[in-house]
């Protein structure tokens, strides 16, 4: 496209005013640009939307506003290398505003700003893609935010990705054409279908499943527009459909009902995630996440699960014979270990109450203080393993996270027997403690039949020693009952049920993480709020919520 085509678009666009600051309708129509090097083309500096002089201070409204207009006549030209001079990362921008036309067949676009708010400035994005003479619309909303170059002084546009399309992340790209898998139509345990727009946060679930299981379904590709990952193996994220494709039939284990709750219950708090799984089985019943980022944090998640660690090393400790439900144990206000002390939340201490009462307080101390009768770093990390399952690389059906619990010494190797420290987890992992501590035995969670694939299923060396589960559920009762757990698991019907609560510290956090796992019946559930402060203030809720709905 030339120089003066551009000129018109852009000296064409009708300004109106809001609160003193200049918006418009920037629009394109039937310009297939390249989305070349625009050689010849002036620098950011010249095209009269920037000043000429390096300025300081704060970004002006006028400045956001100028910017914002050139950046969005630029990208709608399909003049590429023009828009991203305009922002602070030429190099990462050129390319993928190139692709917005190249790769993701666009041929019309109409791009509508909204009213700045301070430096950010929303808009609207209504394209065309077409392709082999097929053409659907392609219409989203995106943001931009303006910001003073560090070197130049000038306003430009803070580049990231998501200014192109909410959902691009850092070193995706936007692509066209014929997918290499087909799509599926999964559907739950009972035959009901789902989809991203009845469960929206089952959508990287989908995509996942797709991924590895779209050719062995038996469906056939259409033409699609979608987001190309940053890495191997994770699977694209399909944006439009041009041409619709035959999906192949797939069956999950999941459960409609326990997902539509799962999907609710997160909603209510932001980076929410749960799973629930039946412990008979190791079937998933429902994975649910609620995140600006999209991040399938309930299975792929790593981070510190707090005090629901402890119904791991209370097995460890019971089967080393060390503590017993029914038996006294010292729940001191502080212990120390190689130097450093640990409490107990508020400052709380146990006299003479059995073992159960300090893991249904969740007594720090009461578990720390066992150390040095453990005489084994290694002893946690190998209950994990050998009898819960973790780190035995499961093959869910999609990519997940096994969890991991380290040999440490010292300080971080107390600090696991809480929860804390290098252990790393997500809502899939403790879920699957509480349902292994529920029957003893590991299952390998799954969201697929292995018999689908034949793929082989991780298993545990060896069950729980005989009596430690009776004792987990004994003790997992009593703080659902009188424990940390009660106040959420209230909501719980029936009388078979059992809990653990925890919050983990994270470095820099403003609150700790809020972790809740439960079982009711047949069903064990694990959540996990970001920043969500104690297990039973956030987590708890959502695991309630999810127990109730089987």
């Amino acid at each position: 496209m030339n120089g003066a085509a551009k000129g018109a678009i852009v000296g064409g666009v009708f300004l109106a005013m809001a609160g003193g600051t200049a918006y418009g309708v920037l629009t394109l129509v039937g310009d297939s640009g390249d989305g070349s090097t625009g050689a010849g083309k002036n620098r950011a500096g010249d095209t009269g939307a920037v000043t000429a002089q390096r300025a300081t201070g704060p970004v002006t409204g006028q400045e956001t506003a100028e910017v914002a207009r050139a950046f969005l006549a630029a990208w709608a030209s399909g003049d590429a290398r023009t828009a991203a001079d305009l922002t602070n990362n030429a190099q990462a921008a050129q390319p993928a505003v190139a692709d917005f036309r190249s790769k993701g067949v666009v041929t019309k676009a109409v791009i509508t700003p909204g009213a700045p708010n301070g430096t950010t400035v929303p808009f609207k994005v209504e394209a065309e893609i077409s392709h082999d003479g097929t053409a659907t619309p392609f219409v989203y909303d995106s943001q931009l935010t303006v910001v003073r170059g560090t070197s130049s002084g000038k306003p430009l546009v803070d580049w990231q990705p998501s200014v192109i399309h909410p959902q691009l992340q850092k070193d995706e790209r936007l692509h066209a054409g014929t997918p290499a898998s087909p799509p599926v139509q999964a559907v739950d345990r009972h035959g009901k279908e789902l989809t991203p727009e009845r469960y929206p946060s089952l959508r990287p679930v989908l995509d996942a499943l797709r991924k590895t299981y779209g050719q062995k379904a038996g469906g056939t590709p259409g033409v699609e527009v979608w987001i190309e990952p940053a890495t191997a193996d994770a699977p694209r994220r399909t944006l439009a459909t041009l041409v619709e494709g035959k999906p192949g039939r797939l069956q999950t284990v999941l459960d409609a009902d326990v997902q539509a709750a799962a999907e609710k219950a997160v909603g209510q708090y932001a980076e929410a995630s749960v799973v629930a799984v039946q412990p008979s089985t190791g079937d998933i019943l429902a994975v649910a996440n609620h995140r600006q980022d999209g991040f399938n944090a309930a299975m792929q998640g790593r981070r510190a699960p707090g005090s629901t660690m402890k119904i791991v090393t209370a097995a460890m400790l019971l089967e080393k014979g060390l503590v017993a439900a029914d038996r006294p144990a010292a729940c001191p206000e502080s212990a120390t270990w190689d130097g450093k002390v640990f409490r107990n939340q508020g400052g709380f201490s146990l006299q003479g109450q059995p073992f159960s009462t300090s893991f249904a307080r969740s007594c720090n101390t009461a578990f720390i203080s066992l150390i040095d009768d453990v005489k084994d770093n290694g002893a946690l990390p190998r209950t994990a393993k050998d009898a819960f399952g973790i780190g035995l690389d499961w093959k869910t059906g999609i990519p997940s996270q096994d969890g991991t619990v380290p040999v440490t010494s010292g300080p971080a190797a107390a600090a696991e027997y809480i929860g804390q420290g290098a252990i790393q987890m997500n809502p899939l992992n403790i879920a699957s403690v509480t349902a292994t501590a529920r029957t003893g035995v590991f299952r390998q969670p799954v969201l697929v039949k292995a018999s689908l694939d034949g793929r082989t299923l991780a298993t545990a060396s060896r069950p729980l020693a005989p009596g430690v589960s009776a004792q987990l559920v004994r003790m997992m009762r009593q703080t659902a009952a009188s424990g940390t757990a009660a106040k959420a698991m209230a909501a719980v019907g029936g009388s078979d049920k059992g809990a653990k609560t925890g919050s983990a510290e994270v470095d820099g956090a403003a609150a700790p993480d809020s972790w809740f796992t439960g079982y009711s019946g047949d069903v064990a559930a694990a959540a996990m709020v970001e920043g969500g402060g104690h297990g039973a203030d956030a987590a708890g809720p959502i695991v309630a919520t999810v127990l109730n709905a089987r």
